[in-house]
């Protein structure tokens, strides 16, 4: 009786990850164009409640609902990242950091000449970088090894370091790569505590 109970609170708390984590996909996919506060605030909400969740209640997933709730997982940390960064990244500079044709930012960049300042677009490529980073950081969690999370940063900030010139560009590639690497590691952990 005991094991059947069990097995039932496993399965109900399975499920409703399992939708948890698809209308979470859903929300985030409906905001990849233009982020929407609603959809990514009840995403985030979701995504938050199922790291609870799988954090109180111990249960053992079946493994393949565990493959299945790991393929979801890694496609809602890398998709689902590029809106919620650039939500925060809203949020943070109240949208006064104009976006640039390529992906980038315009920032002034002054002169020593007497000429006006000019503008440029830097920290190009963010996006494809974002996806990969968060790529990179979910599978490495999901996979046992979040030491690599050490390496994806090191990278990261390497490979810009002669872009972060503004307290502008700064200000976007720190709060960007947080926001990036907190989405992704809470997106992982859920997969991570649900089939343990």
């Amino acid at each position: 009786m005991d094991a059947g109970v069990d097995l039932l609170a496993t399965t109900i708390v399975a499920i409703f990850v399992f939708l948890s984590l698809c209308a979470a996909l859903v929300l985030v996919t409906v905001s990849i164009r233009r982020p929407r506060t609603g959809p990514l605030a009840v995403a985030s909400g979701l995504v938050v409640l199922c790291l609870i969740l799988v954090s109180v209640l111990p249960w053992n997933v079946p493994a393949l609902l565990g493959a299945a709730l790991a393929l979801l997982g890694v496609a809602l940390a890398v998709l689902g990242g590029n809106p919620v960064v650039r939500w925060v990244l809203l949020l943070a500079d109240g949208g006064r950091t104009p976006e640039g044709p390529r992906g980038g930012i315009l920032v002034e960049l002054m002169s020593e000449s007497p000429a006006p300042p000019r503008q440029e677009e830097i920290l190009r490529g963010g996006t494809t970088i974002g996806y990969l980073e968060r790529l990179a950081v979910a599978l490495s969690i999901v996979a046992g090894f979040p030491a690599a999370i050490a390496v994806v940063v090191a990278l990261k900030g390497v490979g810009r370091f002669t872009e972060l010139a503004t307290p502008a560009a700064r200000e976007r590639f720190i709060v960007g790569t947080l926001a990036s690497l907190v989405w992704a590691s809470t997106v992982a952990g859920v997969v991570v505590l649900a089939i343990r």
